[in-house]
């Protein structure tokens, strides 16, 4: 089990809880929550590294959709390639509130991958050709739970780093600014009341 907790945002209601490292985990746990518990949407937020030089180091991207080199889809026997995307209502909502913020985002693909340290590096960096903005290692997971459920999600994350260029954000200032993306997310939710 995982720690979740249930607070006030803005008088409202908002639950939070991690979701471990990687789509096993994350399915998991998004499985349960929509299956077993009645929830209906899903946020996910974190770091996401960036691929194509759109992106900028502490930029929000909105998961449009999700490519992935995991086999997660194998399970449903399709008879070819499922597209996981995230789900319109959340997407739109959260870049409304992005607006709002004025924060820099981007809305795009991202690549939910298996690996964190892979033997390859320009493996990951070759999504780029596609138009993939950045990798993170949830999103595809999250929104084929979603999709099979008939739920929603949306996957926001912040450039922590950068593939192609090699930099990165401090833990320190990982700490104190990817309070945009918590903000957009929180917001967010709370359209969906």
């Amino acid at each position: 089990g995982i720690q979740g907790y249930t607070g006030l945002y803005k008088g409202q209601p908002v639950s939070v809880m991690g979701s471990g490292m990687g789509m096993p985990s994350i399915g998991i746990y998004s499985y349960e929550l929509f299956a077993f518990y009645g929830v209906e949407n899903i946020i996910r937020i974190g770091s996401a590294g960036g691929i194509s030089e759109k992106v900028k180091l502490r930029d929000i991207v909105f998961g449009l959709g999700s490519c992935t080199d995991s086999n997660y889809a194998a399970q449903y026997r399709l008879p070819g390639s499922f597209a996981p995307t995230a789900d319109w209502t959340l997407l739109s909502a959260a870049v409304k509130e992005a607006d709002k913020l004025g924060v820099s985002y981007h809305v795009g693909n991202l690549l939910a991958s298996d690996l964190f340290y892979g033997d390859d590096p320009e493996a990951t960096l070759s999504w780029g050709k596609m138009g993939v903005l950045a990798v993170e290692m949830e999103s595809a997971a999250l929104y084929m739970n979603a999709a099979r459920l008939g739920k929603r999600a949306l996957a926001i994350c912040t450039i922590s780093d950068h593939l192609k260029t090699g930099e990165a954000v401090s833990a320190e200032d990982r700490r104190s600014t990817f309070t945009q993306m918590m903000e957009v997310a929180l917001n967010t939710a709370l359209s969906m009341i």
